[in-house]
């Protein structure tokens, strides 16, 4: 049982059929939210709304590909439709398509941008005009350590994208701040989801683990607990920033400081 933090508030998330958009909506739906599962897979949206009613929650499923503003607007009028108000939108789908640079493709960065960043831009600006008239309203976006803060080989799409997100979440919080609607967003690193899957077989997991100072990869509920302290009013003061949720994969200048320490001396103040 949750601590109803977000008790009777209305909560688009979007991707929110597996992975972390699911942690987060049977998190969000656990502290009282009314949850909006919007996905593009209706089966595993589905899963996740059949949970999230076993558990005494309430959600709604809207099978949508959020690459285009129509469907963006169909999400936002039938959560209108079926709760009367939106108090946080969560922007978590994203496309993972990659590839070197020198092998660019325009249609695959069309694609990544649409979902990753022009989302949005289309969400946020669907929201305003109800969270404005309503009093004020959280929009909250997944972004990640890479494309902000690291770099790995084959993801300039997504990295691109990602960093033009944290660009997005930093003026569209000076812009609304008037209106009471805060911007946030959280940067995951490594998380156990089937992204992952595609991305790392066992072995090759527990070969980025070494690298991870906590000695782990993440798990969905990491993202949606950060999640829930922005959406909450625990969080009414905090604006245009992203929470960084890596077990600490960021901070070491090189990998070598981790684990071949063999011949590295500590550097000590005089």
């Amino acid at each position: 049982m949750g601590n109803n933090r977000l008790q009777n508030k209305v909560a688009i998330v979007t991707g929110s059929g597996q992975g972390i958009g699911a942690a987060i909506a049977r998190i969000f739906a656990q502290e009282g939210a009314h949850v909006v599962v919007a996905t593009r897979t209706e089966k595993t949206g589905r899963e996740t709304v059949e949970q999230i009613k076993a558990a005494g929650g309430e959600a709604i499923l809207v099978g949508v590909d959020i690459s285009t503003a129509d469907a963006i607007n169909s999400v936002v009028d039938k959560t209108l439709e079926t709760f009367g108000r939106i108090d946080v939108m969560v922007h978590n789908a994203a496309s993972f398509l990659g590839g070197l640079v020198e092998e660019y493709k325009d249609e695959d960065l069309d694609t990544v941008l649409a979902v990753n960043l022009k989302a949005c831009f289309r969400l946020t600006y669907a929201c305003i005009p109800h969270m404005r008239k309503q009093g004020g309203g959280r929009i909250l976006i997944t972004s990640s350590v890479t494309g902000p803060r690291v770099a790995m080989p084959g993801t300039s799409y997504y990295a691109a994208s990602k960093a033009g997100v944290n660009g997005f979440i930093r003026t569209a919080a000076v812009e609304l701040a008037a209106d009471n609607i805060t911007v946030n967003g959280v940067e995951p690193g490594f998380i156990l989801t089937p992204a992952m899957d595609l991305l790392a077989d066992e072995h090759a997991r527990a070969e980025m683990a070494r690298y991870i100072p906590k000695g782990d990869l993440g798990e969905p509920n990491d993202i949606a607990y950060a999640m829930l302290y922005l959406a909450s009013d625990e969080a009414k003061y905090v604006t245009g920033q992203t929470l960084v949720v890596d077990g600490g994969s960021t901070l070491p200048e090189s990998p070598v400081y981790m684990n071949e320490t063999e011949g590295v001396q500590t550097l000590q103040g005089s």
